[in-house]
């Protein structure tokens, strides 16, 4: 019992009606306390407000958690009008049946000791530090809520009455041992059956059509012969990759001379450091090596950093970008030249410039591939956003044809087949080519070709200029056309009618004891017997469980369809009781639990909201 109630406790939706009514237990004490007494009220509730205030800072609440949800989002939702309104009565709504369960609550004596809500705070993991209470993060906490201790007593006072009252309404349903087994054992059940098969098709081919039928189906059945919209267009594909250009030696030359910038190595310096701690270290790093000491010996004894102490203090080749300041402003221009003592952002330095390269400029030869590259690169752009513009006008100046812009491309355009929304041709299949084909703007009037495009740019510095040369909008097709098929739909469907005349008439003649004889008649026979579960989804599984049960040594009989549409006559010969394993039968009843809880607390809340004398107040009938 006690398991049941727990379980049903835990139920998702249950949770969220806790942490709703904690929420806004919580937001009534604040509200009051920050705001004060309104002669306003958003809503009357057996003659108990709820103050504008409360409601005010519920609804800033709920705002607050979606904007946190939903991110940028949510501006979008918060700008429309009739959004807003309707999440404002949904918190009022809320606060309504809060009200209501606190006060039925109340009704029925529920009660919450002062013992009761200490040990609820103790017990609160918010409120503890390394699993024990914590009273400063326990003030902390309720003050950043806006609410004093007693304030967050008395909400909490509320809360745990009002989960109470869900207990005791969870702890009303719950399921006995032997109901339990009862619908393990139905759920697990097993069925034995047997089938015989009508092929639907073989009936099919055995029927006839009639003119008239065909024309009476083809007029029922239009929506069945639906033409989709049909296009074809010629285009004129414009891509930069394919504009050949090259690059003279006085171009890249000049490029060169240009950007030269861009193939200059700057000076460089190269450094060693010793790092001490103290200056005092320093000073004496320094004097060792003024007395001839070796700089790298040294500088693996005594420096602090470790990176550059394996290597004998060297800092490698730094540009001056990335040269420490301390360094810049030591003073060292000539190889070899010491620093005096450095105070730097990590202690004391003692550095020795050890060689300078100066600023090298790449020679041309060097970089002369690269720089070619960019050249044919840059005026293949200058070519193709050139031949752009020139294609451009071509296709406006003349709009009857493609034939202006084919003379300015230089290339013949390409005509498509038909095709239609989902099959898009290859080449064609950019957003901005789509859009512009099917939004209707190239189509002239009555299938006639329409005007040019604009260029249509897309990814890959690639451009199109098209037209619709042929289209043909959704119509329904000619008799003519489809009427093979509205023949095969009628052979088919008169082949399904008879498959279960004839099923049904030999179930009677198997139930009357003369099934053999009509079986054999039809050229029918049942197959092997096969074992089937509650839980398959073929069409021939969800039949078989709703036959009744047989009688010893006679069958029950039904007739099902099979996945490729044939009529199957079932023959139900055998009932097995199943088991279901203990985890499975304990998530089954608590499955069962829940949603019976669920039910039970949704009836409880529809009847307390029916006898309730319940007034909106002006703030809300304002926003109506």
């Amino acid at each position: 019992m006690m398991d049941n109630l727990r379980t049903a406790a835990n139920s998702v939706v249950l949770k969220i009606i806790f942490g709703i009514i904690i929420v806004s237990f919580i937001l009534t004490g604040v509200s009051g306390y920050l705001i004060g007494g309104n002669s306003n009220y958003a809503a009357k509730v057996n003659g108990e407000e709820i103050s504008r205030g409360q409601f005010e800072n519920a609804v800033a609440s709920e705002r607050n958690r979606q904007q946190q949800q939903l991110g940028d989002q949510y501006s979008e939702l918060a700008a429309n009008e009739n959004y807003v309104k309707a999440m404002r009565q949904q918190v009022l709504s809320r606060m309504i049946d809060e009200a209501l369960l606190d006060q039925y609550a109340k009704k029925l004596g529920l009660g919450i000791s002062d013992e009761q809500i200490k040990q609820a705070i103790f017990k609160e993991p918010a409120f503890q530090s390394n699993g024990k209470f914590d009273n400063a993060r326990y003030t902390s906490i309720i003050n950043n809520m806006g609410m004093t201790p007693d304030q967050y007593a008395q909400a909490l006072r509320n809360q745990l009455m009002t989960q109470q009252l869900i207990n005791a309404v969870v702890g009303t349903d719950f399921m006995l041992a032997n109901e339990t087994d009862e619908l393990a054992a139905l759920v697990a059940q097993q069925r034995v059956v047997r089938e015989a098969t009508i092929d639907v098709n073989a009936l099919a081919a055995k029927q006839t059509v009639s003119d008239s039928e065909v024309n009476s189906f083809y007029e029922q059945n239009k929506n069945r012969f639906i033409a989709p919209e049909q296009f074809r267009v010629s285009y004129i594909k414009l891509d930069a990759a394919a504009m050949n250009e090259n690059a003279s030696d006085e171009e890249i030359q000049a490029w060169y001379d240009e950007h030269q910038d861009q193939y200059t190595q700057p000076q460089r310096k190269r450094y060693s450091i010793i790092q001490t701690k103290t200056e005092d270290e320093a000073k004496a790093v320094l004097d060792a090596l003024k007395a001839g000491s070796d700089f790298a010996t040294l500088a693996k004894q005594k420096s602090a950093d470790i990176i550059s102490a394996r290597n004998g203090g060297d800092m490698g080749w730094l540009e001056d970008a990335t040269t420490p300041e301390e360094l810049k402003n030591a003073g060292l221009n000539e190889k070899g030249q010491l620093s005096g003592v450095i105070k730097s952002s990590v202690g004391f330095l003692v550095a020795r410039l050890d060689d300078v390269q100066p600023a090298q400029v790449k020679p041309l030869a060097e970089v002369r591939q690269a720089i070619a590259d960019k050249v044919k690169q840059e005026k293949g752009l200058t070519a193709y956003f050139a031949l752009q513009q020139k294609v451009s006008d071509a296709a406006s100046n003349d709009n009857e044809s493609l034939a202006g812009a084919e003379q300015a491309a230089g290339v013949k355009a390409v005509e498509t087949g038909w095709f239609g929304r989902d099959n898009l041709p290859e080449e064609l299949n950019f957003k901005p080519v789509a859009d512009a084909i099917f939004n209707g703007g190239l189509v002239g009037e009555n299938g006639t070709p329409g005007s040019n495009s604009d260029i249509i740019t897309v990814e890959g510095d690639r451009a199109f200029v098209l037209r619709v040369t042929e289209h043909k909008p959704e119509a329904v097709k000619p008799l003519a056309e489809v009427r093979d098929q509205a023949v095969a739909d009628i052979k088919h469907q008169k082949a399904e009618q008879q498959a279960k005349l004839d099923a049904d008439k030999l179930i009677s003649a198997l139930k009357a004891g003369k099934g053999d004889d009509a079986l054999k008649t039809a050229g029918l026979s049942f197959g092997t017997a096969k074992t089937l579960s509650r839980s398959g989804q073929d069409p021939i599984s969800q039949v078989a469980f709703t036959l009744p049960l047989p009688a010893k040594d006679k069958p029950s009989y039904g007739v099902a369809n099979d996945m490729q549409g044939n009529v199957v006559i079932v023959a139900l010969d055998e009932v097995r009781s199943g088991t279901l394993p203990d985890e499975q039968k304990k998530a089954m009843t608590q499955g069962i639990t829940q949603n019976n809880a669920q039910i039970a607390f949704d009836a409880l809340m529809t009847n307390l909201r029916k006898e309730a004398k319940i007034k909106m107040g002006d703030i809300i009938e304002q926003q109506q």
